[in-house]
Formats: C-alpha cells, sequence, structure tokens
C-alpha cells in the first residue's frame, strides 16, 4: 500500500473492468447485500462485517440482513488448506466444476478466489470469497484482509486489476479504500448508468460521472 495514488484517467478505468481476454466486463450488485462469514471469531466477524459495510457505504449501495431469493448472497469464506472447500456441504452445488478449481487454486498457490453469480439483467446478485489463511497470509492485520476483499466483492473488477496495486492506502486514520479506488466505486453505483456492461464506452461514461462529483 502507498500514499501516492496513481492518477484517475478514462484508461485507468477502463483497465480495471478488461479482462486478461481483452474483453471489457463490468457489472455491479443490482440488490441489496446480504452478507455471511465462515471461518472466522466473533472478533473477526466485526471487522470483516465492518469493512462490507464501509465498501457498500461508499458506493450508497444497500446492506441487508437476508437475502428474499438466498438469503446470503455474499458469502466469505476463511480456512487453512483449499481442499476443505470440497467438505463444505452444497459448495458444489454454487461453485460448479468445484474440485477442478480447487486443484487449480492449489496448484497456483493462491491466497484468494472469488466466484460471481449474476441475475438476468447481468449485474451481480452473489459472490463467493474465499481466502486461505496461509502463513504468510496470517501476518497480515485483519483489517486490512476485510476491507481488501470487501472492495473486490463489490464490483467485477478485471482479473488483472490490483495484481500488483492494493486497492488500500494507509491514512492518518488507519488503513482506507484508495481514493481512486473509492472515486471509481462511487462512480459505479450512480443510478444513471446501467449495472452491466461489456462495451469499453462505459468506462468514458464512468470517468464523466466521475469528475462530476
Amino acid at each position: 500500500m502507498t500514499q501516492d495514488q496513481p492518477q484517475t484517467s478514462p484508461d485507468a478505468i477502463e483497465s480495471l473492468f478488461t479482462r486478461a481476454s481483452g474483453d471489457y466486463v463490468f457489472a455491479r450488485w443490482g440488490r441489496p447485500i446480504a452478507p455471511v462469514c465462515f471461518g472466522v471469531e466473533d472478533a473477526t466477524l466485526e471487522i470483516v462485517k465492518g469493512a462490507i459495510e464501509a465498501c457498500v457505504a461508499i458506493a450508497g449501495h444497500e446492506i441487508a440482513e437476508t437475502d428474499p431469493e438466498l438469503g446470503s448472497n455474499l458469502m466469505v469464506f476463511f480456512f487453512a488448506e483449499w481442499d476443505e472447500l470440497l467438505d463444505v456441504p452444497r459448495l458444489g452445488d454454487m461453485i460448479p466444476d468445484l474440485e477442478t478449481k480447487v486443484a487449480t487454486l492449489k496448484e497456483r498457490k493462491a491466497h484468494q478466489y472469488r466466484a460471481f453469480r449474476f441475475d438476468d439483467d447481468g449485474a451481480i446478485k452473489a459472490c463467493f470469497t474465499f481466502v486461505r489463511m496461509s502463513e504468510a497470509m496470517q501476518e497480515v492485520p485483519a483489517d486490512v484482509i476485510a476491507l481488501s476483499q470487501a472492495v473486490q466483492a463489490m464490483l467485477l473488477w478485471s482479473d488483472t486489476a490490483f495484481t500488483q496495486d492494493s486497492p488500500l492506502a494507509v491514512a492518518p486514520e488507519g488503513t482506507v479504500v484508495r481514493p481512486d479506488v473509492a472515486n471509481v466505486l462511487r462512480a459505479a453505483y450512480d443510478p444513471v448508468l446501467p449495472s452491466a456492461a461489456r462495451d469499453a464506452s462505459h468506462a468514458l461514461r464512468l470517468y464523466a460521472r466521475l469528475i462530476a462529483t
């Protein structure tokens, strides 16, 4: 994390939603977020809940106790090894080809993985977030992990976004969402913009909303 923030530009915004394949794919939540967290103690649970609430507030979105269709629609799992996911009841029903995904994540020695589900309009209707607490991850403060996961669950960011730079920054009050990322998040939830987009011209509309605020 760094206090020197990159300048926001249309190209920078476009890159945040352009996947390694070259496709521009944007989606935000189309319903209130009803989170649930597994694998942490009560104290950490409050930290995760607070991080999600903070990101929802930045976006001007809504949080709910339950989702009428799914019960909980943002599920966050913390665990020690990827194989543990294979023992979670009915997780295979929610994550297609779970065994293959687990094998791939193990091979890559991945620390995190997110799977999204979408409604008929292309908006996010569910997000499953998985965090493997390796020895290296255990050295990272809980509030940093929680806030990083929360901001990455708010939008369908590119699979290459934040691989080099954290979405967070250090401020006098502590760890916060990086200001330029917070501005994009806020603009992305502007009601005048669509909940999903696959044309890169959408990035220009995002930029216009961003500089108008």
